[in-house]
């Protein structure tokens, strides 16, 4: 069994600010799900919200 591995993010888009505020709780930290051509798949703590960010610089999303 793999150790779970966490990224923490921070919305930039209002996009983004929104999903946040309404399906991920407020909570920073989400599970990696699936790396893939420097893409990451990521679901909330929340399990509400699942996504793709550009893990060099995405649009919508800060990694911190």
């Amino acid at each position: 069994m793999s150790k779970t591995e966490f990224l923490c993010v921070q919305p930039k888009s209002k996009k983004a600010i929104n999903r946040f505020h309404n399906e991920m709780d407020k909570l920073h930290s989400c599970v990696v799900e699936k790396r893939e051509d420097g893409k990451v798949f990521l679901s909330s703590i929340s399990g509400r919200y699942f996504f793709w960010i550009n893990e060099l610089g995405d649009d919508h999303w800060d990694v911190i």
